[in-house]
């Protein structure tokens, strides 16, 4: 029999879900639209968010796609058996279609049918329930039914079975249910798929949204109850292949060997070794991806730039652990471009660029580490003349990490040649303060996404569309949108350009948009087919990310654009546009903050 593959399995399940009905949906970009509840897509479910909250999909009630994810919470786990920064998730949607009888006999047919997984491998868990919400014995019934035992149906809590709101307050919620393959003989009796001893793997999770969490944390019975589905293909690949690693399958071999042939050392050899190799492996794939996104991301100091370049000197600094150049970035990347393009033809389109920039990130990270070698000896110099203890403390040695890239091992080092100590306690408070402050900054910063729409982000979003129309009109008609982050407080917006926007275009663009609200025109949506969104002269970037069929918002004479956010009724809606600030993005990218005053009282 045919051995199973990523190529295989994406194929398999698009196969099986059509044959129920869903509609076959392109991967979207990496780069959430209108979305600043995250920095990247992180589940297929984040560019179906308006559906999912009761706008009309074009392809229908029944979906399913292969969608390109980028997670970074758990980067510092990278490099065991399971985590990966990029993953493709396979997902299944009913909006407002089928519910838990359905959706849990699709995933045990596909689970024992399709991929031929033994029944007796397989555990789920289902919601415990607690003051807000009933358990969910529904769907506990339903998996007996389908033929698994009680004994291996657990119920936990919420931190385990419930997912969401999005945003983390208010919003669409529901407990889920999750699959896991038994890998090896529970703990203990108590042991459960809650348990840290390995013995689960999940690698499926079906998500019931069937609630709204009101302001005041109430749970309402949604009108529209959704199904969101996710599977990680690399850990589903692992277990059909029989393999203890996501890093063992075909995946990743082709880099694996690539490092072991310019490293002269062997995966598997040791610990250290296997996990430098897979961190420098894993980290260029997830850079190939956002490189070579439609959104054109590249590395900066900022937003996506900012996790790519800290990708990017990640794999520098593992690699030259390993004794490579930072030459093996440029030839892990032609072979995950080579491995993954006919499936993500974007790779191809940006070849020269995703290698361009992973050199020259290279390139400049060097440098930085050289200024930071000059840091690190006028540091040592100063102690050495003023006479004080031989220490550098743990703030400064975070310092030399934050700033310069300087990883606390290669201070050690360097502070021992030179009889010094390092003030690790010291640099690990500073480290973990730096990650509380970010954290706290994220929460802060990451509300108000389209998940929590309201006619305050549906007003900043159709000012997106104005501002856009504006730039393509009296700036330049190649400006096409590079990103658009909304909070409710601001828009912002993102869009190539190789120059500043001089004083006198801005004052133009705010007038130009500004007489489009005062025409108060109607907003009006219709569905149509890409070809014939063309042929009106839409607005959008014509790739695979769109589907046969697309909603396109016309603004009178002033906007015609594909899009699938929240708008305002009518543009009169807008009141007042105002922009506060325009100044680069990255290279060749410009970024436009404004915001609206909306409706006169």
């Amino acid at each position: 029999m045919e051995k199973w593959t990523g190529d295989r399995l994406r194929k398999a399940y698009l196969d099986f879900f059509a044959s129920k009905g869903h509609s076959v949906i392109p991967s979207a970009s990496l780069i959430p639209e209108n979305d600043p509840t995250v920095l990247f897509t992180t589940a297929g479910m984040h560019p179906l968010v308006p559906y999912l909250l009761g706008a009309k999909h074009p392809a229908g009630t029944r979906l399913t796609d292969v969608q390109k994810c980028i997670r970074t919470a758990d980067i510092d786990e990278v490099g065991d058996p399971s985590h990966c920064t990029f993953f493709e998730m396979l997902g299944n949607w009913s909006l407002g279609d089928y519910f838990k009888q359905d959706a849990i006999a699709y995933s045990w047919e596909f689970l024992t049918q399709v991929l031929k997984l033994d029944p007796d491998k397989l555990a789920v868990s289902v919601f415990a329930g607690d003051e807000d919400c009933p358990r969910d014995e529904e769907s506990a019934a339903r998996w007996e039914q389908m033929g698994l035992p009680r004994n291996r149906i657990f119920f936990l809590p919420k931190e385990n079975n419930w997912w969401g709101p999005a945003g983390g307050v208010t919003g669409p919620c529901g407990p889920d249910t999750e699959m896991f393959i038994i890998r090896k003989k529970p703990c203990g009796p108590d042991c459960s798929p809650a348990c840290s001893c390995g013995a689960y793997l999940e690698i499926w999770n079906d998500v019931f949204m069937q609630y709204n969490r009101t302001p005041d944390g109430r749970f309402e019975p949604l009108a529209q109850k959704n199904v969101d589905t996710g599977m990680g293909l690399d850990r589903t690949i692992c277990v059909l292949q029989g393999v203890d690693s996501v890093y063992d399958t075909e995946l990743y071999r082709g880099a694996i060997e690539k490092v072991e042939e310019l490293s002269g050392k062997k995966y598997g050899e040791s610990d250290d070794v296997t996990r430098a190799i897979r961190i420098v492996c894993d980290h260029v794939r997830a850079a190939v991806f956002m490189l070579g996104d439609e959104k054109g991301v590249t590395p900066s100091n900022v937003d996506q730039g900012y996790v790519l370049r800290r990708l990017i000197r990640r794999a520098v600094r593992f690699a030259r652990t390993l004794g490579i150049d930072d030459s093996v970035l440029g030839d892990l990347a032609t072979i995950f471009i080579d491995l993954y393009a006919h499936v993500y033809p974007e790779l191809e389109a940006n070849r020269d660029k995703i290698t361009g920039e992973l050199a020259q990130e290279a390139a400049r990270f060097t440098r930085t580490l050289q200024q930071g070698l000059k840091e690190f000896e006028k540091l040592v110099g100063w102690i050495e003349r003023s006479g004080g203890e031989k220490v550098i403390n743990g703030k400064t040695a975070f310092r030399l990490y934050d700033t310069f890239g300087y990883p606390l091992e290669l201070t050690i080092e360097m502070a021992q040649e030179r009889g010094f100590t390092v003030d690790t306690e010291g640099y690990h408070a500073a480290f973990a303060e730096h990650q509380a402050k970010s954290q706290a900054g994220s929460e802060q910063r990451f509300k108000g996404g389209l998940a929590e729409s309201t006619d305050v982000t549906a007003r900043l979003h159709t000012a997106t569309h104005l501002l856009n129309a504006a730039l393509r009109t009296l700036v330049d008609p190649s400006i096409e949108q590079r990103g658009s982050n909304i909070t409710p407080e601001r828009l912002r917006f993102d869009f190539n350009l190789n120059r500043k926007v001089t004083p006198e275009e801005l004052k133009a663009i705010e007038d130009w948009v500004n007489e489009a609200i005062a025409a108060d025109v109607e907003i009006t949506c219709e569905e149509m087919t890409v070809d014939e969104a063309k042929a009106q002269g839409a607005v959008g970037i014509f790739t695979s990310k769109y589907g046969d069929r697309v909603k396109v918002y016309t603004m009178g004479r002033y906007s015609k654009e594909i899009c699938g956010g929240p708008h305002a009724a009518r543009t009169g809606e807008l009141g007042a546009f105002h922009i506060q600030k325009e100044q680069a993005s990255s290279a060749g990218v410009r970024r436009i903050r404004a915001t609206v005053d909306g409706p006169k009282e």
